[in-house]
C-alpha cells in the first residue's frame, strides 16, 4: 500500500522557520554544484545523445622560489581549496624548487616530463599552476601536456564569476576577466586571416577578401569596446556608492569595514554583531558583494558595519583594479576590523597579504588608511598552543568565536572605544518647539550638560560638524562659534 500524502495542519504549532536571504542564496548555490560520482551515462545510446557529467580532474604544480618549505606546502594546499571551490577534483600535486620560474614552461623541462606522466597516470584533464603564466608559458605547457592548463589568476577569476550576484559585482568580474583574456588571445593559423584579397592573395579570390583585420584583431577590438562600456557602468555605480557614503558623512555616522583573508569568518562576524543574516559558507570567496548593516554602541551612538570581499595571497591585479570602487569602501572607513583565521597554520602570512592589498588601495585614496583592529576568529577550532602563540604575536588583538559567540561583547566594546567621537563643542538654548534638534544632539552627539529653563532646553554637548551647522542659530551668547569646513581654523575632519 502506498502512504497517503501528508496534509498541512494550519493549527499545528510546529511551523518551519522562515529562511533568510543568506539561507536561500546558500541553497541556490549548493543546488548548482556538480556532484562527484554523478553519472548520466546511458546503456542504450542508439536514439539519444551520449553524455557524461563529472568533475574536472586536476593536477596542481607549483614553483617554490622563496620562503620555507612549510610556506610552499600551505600555498599549494590553498590552491587545492581554490580548485575544489571552483568545482574540480584534485588528484595530485607537484612542487619544484627553483630560483625563479622557467621563462618558457614555468617549471623545468624535466619536471614537465614528470608532470606529463602524472597527468596520464591520474587521468587528469586540467593542470593548474600556482602562479600567473605568461601567454608563451601557457601555450608551451598545453602543447607539451596535451591537456588544458590554467593558472592561479584564471582560477580565482572563475570562482569570482561563479559567486557574483549583484549587477556591479558581475560587471567588475567580467571586466577583470576581459583584462586577463586580452593579452592571451591566440589565432589558429591562416584560416582566421581576413587580410588577403583577389589575385594578390595567391588565387584565394571570393571569400578571401575581408575588412582588413585578422580575426584575432577583430576579437581584440570587440573586447576593448566591451571593457570601455563596463568601465563606464562601474564608474556610474561608484558614484552611487560615493553618494551613499557622503550622506553618512554628512550625518556624522561612523563607518566600520570588516576586512580579512578569504574564509576567515567575516560574514559570520557581521551576523554575530548585527544579526544581518547574510550568506555564510565554508568556502573561499563566498562573499563578493559588500553588505552594510547598522549597529549601535552601548552609549547609543550609531555606526555602520560593512562586510567586504576577502583577500588572498597574490590577489590578481586585474581583480584589484576591477574591484577598486568596491574596495575603496575600506579606505573610506573610520575603522578597519581585520579578521584573522586563528585555526590556519600561518595566519601571520595572511595578515601580511591583506595589508599589502590595503596599502595598494590606500595609495589610490590619498594615502589615508583608517585605524586597524585585529580580531582573531575561530578560537573554538584553534589549539591551545596556536592561541598562545597568536596572543604573544598579536598582543592587541581581540580573540573571538563568531560561531559560538565567545568574545563578541568584548569586541563590541573595543569597536565603541575606537570609533571617532563628535569633536565640535557647542552650548545652545533650544526652544521647546525644536525638540527634534534636542533628540538629534542626544542621538548623534555627546551631551555634557542639560538644563530645562523657562525659555527652552539648555544643552552643552559635543557634536559633528553637520549638526553644529544646524544648531548655530541657537548658540548662547559668549559661546564660541564652531569652526566648520571652509571657515578659518577648521580642521576639515569628518
Amino acid at each position: 500500500m502506498t502512504e497517503s500524502p501528508q496534509r498541512f495542519d494550519p493549527t499545528s504549532t510546529l511551523m518551519p522557520a522562515a529562511p533568510t536571504g543568506g539561507d536561500l542564496e546558500l541553497e541556490e548555490r549548493s543546488s548548482l554544484r556538480r556532484i562527484a560520482g554523478l553519472s548520466t551515462e546511458l546503456d542504450d545510446v542508439t536514439e539519444v545523445e551520449y553524455r557524461q557529467l563529472r568533475l574536472e580532474r586536476v593536477v596542481l604544480v607549483g614553483v617554490w622560489t622563496e620562503g620555507t618549505s612549510e610556506q610552499a606546502r600551505v600555498s599549494l594546499e590553498e590552491l587545492a581549496r581554490l580548485a575544489e571551490t571552483a568545482g574540480s577534483q584534485v588528484l595530485d600535486g607537484l612542487v619544484q624548487r627553483r630560483d625563479r620560474p622557467d621563462p618558457a614552461t614555468f617549471v623545468g623541462s624535466g619536471k614537465v616530463a614528470e608532470l606529463r606522466d602524472a597527468v596520464r597516470a591520474a587521468g587528469a584533464d586540467t593542470v593548474i599552476c600556482d602562479g600567473e603564466l605568461s601567454p608563451g608559458q601557457l601555450r608551451q605547457l598545453e602543447d607539451k601536456l596535451k591537456v588544458k592548463v590554467i593558472d592561479r589568476t584564471a582560477l580565482i577569476l572563475d570562482i569570482f564569476a561563479q559567486h557574483a550576484r549583484s549587477r556591479d559585482g558581475k560587471a567588475q568580474v567580467e571586466l577583470a576577466q576581459l583584462q586577463y583574456l586580452l593579452p592571451r588571445l591566440r589565432g589558429w593559423g591562416e584560416a582566421l586571416s581576413r587580410q588577403v584579397g583577389g589575385r594578390a592573395a595567391g588565387g584565394v579570390g571570393i571569400g578571401g577578401r575581408g575588412p582588413g583585420e585578422t580575426k584575432i584583431e577583430l576579437d581584440r577590438r570587440r573586447i576593448r569596446t566591451r571593457m570601455s562600456k563596463l568601465r563606464r557602468e562601474i564608474a556610474g555605480m561608484k558614484q552611487v556608492r560615493a553618494t551613499q557614503r557622503g550622506a553618512r558623512r554628512r550625518n556624522d555616522v561612523p563607518s566600520v569595514a570588516i576586512v580579512g583573508y578569504t574564509n576567515a569568518g567575516k560574514s559570520s562576524l557581521l551576523n554575530a554583531l548585527t544579526g544581518a543574516g547574510v550568506l555564510v559558507e565554508d568556502a573561499l570567496f563566498a562573499t563578493l558583494d559588500p553588505t552594510t548593516r547598522r549597529a549601535t554602541t552601548e552609549d547609543g551612538r550609531v555606526y555602520t558595519l560593512t562586510d567586504t570581499v576577502g583577500f588572498v595571497r597574490h590577489l590578481p591585479h586585474q581583480l584589484v583594479e576591477a574591484f577598486r570602487s568596491t574596495l575603496e569602501e575600506t579606505a573610506d572607513a573610520d575603522l578597519l576590523v581585520h579578521v584573522v583565521d586563528g585555526s590556519e597554520a600561518l595566519p601571520e602570512d595572511q595578515i601580511k597579504a591583506v595589508r599589502e592589498v590595503l596599502v595598494e588601495i590606500g595609495e589610490h585614496a590619498d594615502g589615508r588608511m583608517p585605524r586597524e583592529l585585529l580580531v582573531v576568529n575561530k578560537c573554538d577550532t584553534a589549539g591551545d598552543l596556536q592561541l598562545a602563540r597568536l596572543r604573544h604575536l598579536l598582543p592587541d588583538a581581540v580573540f573571538v568565536s563568531a560561531h559560538r559567540g565567545d568574545g563578541i561583547e568584548l569586541l563590541r566594546r573595543r569597536i565603541a572605544e575606537l570609533l571617532p567621537r563628535p569633536h565640535v563643542d557647542v552650548e545652545v538654548l533650544l526652544p521647546y518647539t525644536a525638540g527634534s534638534l534636542a533628540a538629534r544632539m542626544h542621538a548623534e552627539g555627546v551631551v555634557l550638560a542639560e538644563e530645562h529653563t523657562a525659555e527652552g532646553t539648555r544643552l552643552h554637548a559635543r557634536v559633528g560638524a553637520e549638526l553644529a551647522t544646524v544648531v548655530r542659530p541657537y548658540l548662547l551668547a559668549g559661546s564660541a562659534a564652531p569652526a566648520l569646513d571652509g571657515d578659518p581654523g577648521s580642521n576639515g575632519s569628518r
